[in-house]
């Protein structure tokens, strides 16, 4: 059975776990070592029993604890040849740690398949991930997206639970504190995903054979997390799909509250 939980989301940092009850990976390393191994202890879930985290990409709240924990249990590190140049320029990661490219590959680790796909972020070579797990439950993680792209739709169309940002309520980040170019860059193509954006790739996921939505990477100071629920609920509603009967939707909170979701 798959196991995902995300132990940390938002600005402030991420990490998603996927297992199958006996070994596991994690998707991005956003907080400190100390923080990840007492939420993955919490849990219940052995920090050894992971073989290798997947980086998304290289800034600060996807990565501030990888160096340390990463190299603590000599995890491989995972990531697009433009991340691990960057984590390697930046101090993150350097030669006498496991690091290996993913571009275009599917790679097994935990008994998982893992492939990467491209997103949309202003950085250096971002990526989402798909895994597979041996009874053929597919996960998607997809944060930090500044569009859906075609290439990003086929990749996460299919799976049973998705991972997806919804950062920000549109009318909350433009009448907000932020300064003009920083609300430029989080609307931009390469920035970050609304609520209504995420939203409304959601129906074609349902149709697709998704049951299970987890919504990521809400900004604290631009959303929250029943605003994030109500608009996707009410798109999915629009289209006649059912909370409870055709899909399970839920908010990660930015801080260890979530309970693994096995299925």
């Amino acid at each position: 059975m798959a196991r995902v939980c995300p132990l940390f989301s938002g600005s402030a940092g991420n990490c998603v776990y996927v297992g199958t009850g006996e070994h596991g990976i994690l998707v991005d390393a956003g907080v400190s070592a100390k923080r990840i191994e007492n939420s993955l202890v919490s849990r219940n879930i052995d920090p050894k029993s992971i073989s290798a985290v997947f980086i998304t990409h290289e800034h600060s709240d996807h990565i501030s604890g990888l160096r340390v924990f990463a190299g603590r249990y000599g995890m491989k590190i995972y990531a697009s040849k433009g991340t691990l140049s960057s984590l390697v320029k930046s101090g993150h990661a350097d030669s006498s740690m496991s690091l290996n490219i993913i571009n275009g590959k599917t790679v097994c680790e935990s008994d998982m398949q893992i492939r990467s796909f491209k997103t949309s972020h202003d950085s250096a070579e971002s990526f989402g991930y798909v895994i597979e797990t041996p009874d053929d439950r597919k996960i998607a993680v997809s944060t930090d997206l500044g569009v859906i792209t075609e290439d990003v739709l086929y990749n996460i169309c299919g799976c049973d639970m998705v991972v997806l940002e919804s950062n920000h309520d549109v009318a909350m980040l433009s009448s907000g504190p932020y300064p003009y170019y920083l609300k430029r860059r989080i609307l931009s193509n390469f920035g970050h995903l609304s609520n209504d954006a995420c939203a409304a790739v959601l129906p074609a996921l349902v149709s697709g054979g998704a049951t299970r939505f987890i919504l990521a990477h809400l900004s604290r100071e631009n959303n929250l997390p029943e605003l994030a629920y109500e608009t996707a609920v009410a798109e999915l509603n629009h289209y006649g799909m059912d909370a409870g009967e055709d899909y399970i939707l839920s908010v990660a909170s930015p801080e260890c509250l979530e309970k693994v979701t096995v299925f």
